[in-house]
């Protein structure tokens, strides 16, 4: 029988796993290593630990463990906001307190507090102050992507223009009533430039829109992301994502427990693979 190998996975959007919050302050160096040894069981080799929205003193908080123990398997950090539409729908889980208007002087900030690590900034190109910044970002060699949205095909086009290459979760985190046509998802799915992160958890995508997605991106513009947070290969019960509690269903779906809004994911990427 022969056996092939193949390179390990690269997980670019990781908010927590194996029980441990990422985006709780000052976690431990043992707590850091059990979840990265975690990921590695599923053949994730490489990964960004993710930050959600968030105020600057918490964002710090949360990184220097990682900081102080840098592990191989970690490429860098994704900040997932502050920069995102605040609006129901498109803000998705994220805490609506936290939410900022884009700002180079405040990335510069974060990217300070991150140890210049930073390499993924999630934001909403709508916003005033998002094409400054995304072109801050691009020229200092962070990727841009467009995510937590509602952003319409110029909006879309003039963040492309800017240097974003990246579509986080396509599909989720948008409004529930959107126009037809010049909306943020098909907007997204139609444009060359932009890669396309999915997450095939069957929560919050449904299969068929998985297929299409796919097919209209093609492989080469479509990667699997998890959004795993630390309900991530644990049994159902109660977790957290930063300050929001998280309920994990016998059914892998993870939510807020206050308003029952997707919350990150509990998929593992050798699943998503599959």
């Amino acid at each position: 029988m022969h056996t092939a190998s193949i390179p390990g996975f690269f997980d670019l959007q990781v908010n927590g796993f194996a029980g441990v919050d990422f985006n709780t302050p000052g976690l431990a160096p043992a707590a850091l290593a059990h979840a990265t040894a975690a990921m590695a069981a599923t053949g994730v080799t490489r990964f960004l630990p993710t930050f959600i929205t968030c105020t600057l003193e918490h964002l710090a908080a949360c990184v220097k463990p990682w900081l102080q123990n840098l592990s191989p398997a970690v490429a860098g950090f994704h900040l997932e906001g502050p920069y995102i539409n605040g609006s129901d729908g498109p803000r998705g889980a994220h805490q609506v307190g936290f939410v900022q208007a884009p700002s180079v002087d405040d990335f510069k900030r974060r990217q300070d507090a991150a140890g210049g690590l930073v390499r993924l900034l999630t934001l909403a190109p709508e916003l005033p102050g998002a094409l400054p910044l995304i072109e801050y970002a691009v020229a200092h060699d962070v990727a841009v992507a467009i995510g937590h949205s509602d952003a319409n095909g110029q909006q879309i086009r003039d963040a492309v223009t800017a240097g974003a290459t990246l579509t986080t979760h396509l599909g989720n985190a948008t409004a529930r009533a959107m126009p037809r046509y010049d909306n943020v998802i098909w907007q997204q799915l139609g444009s060359d430039a932009l890669t396309a992160g999915l997450i095939v958890d069957g929560h919050h995508l449904d299969p068929n829109t998985v297929k299409i997605m796919v097919r209209a991106k093609t492989t080469r513009h479509a990667v699997l992301v998890t959004d795993a947070m630390a309900a991530a290969g644990q049994t159902p019960g109660q977790y957290t994502l930063g300050s929001i509690e998280v309920t994990l269903d016998e059914h892998g779906r993870a939510t807020r427990t206050d308003d029952g809004r997707l919350a990150g994911s509990a998929l593992t990427m050798n699943r998503a693979v599959a």
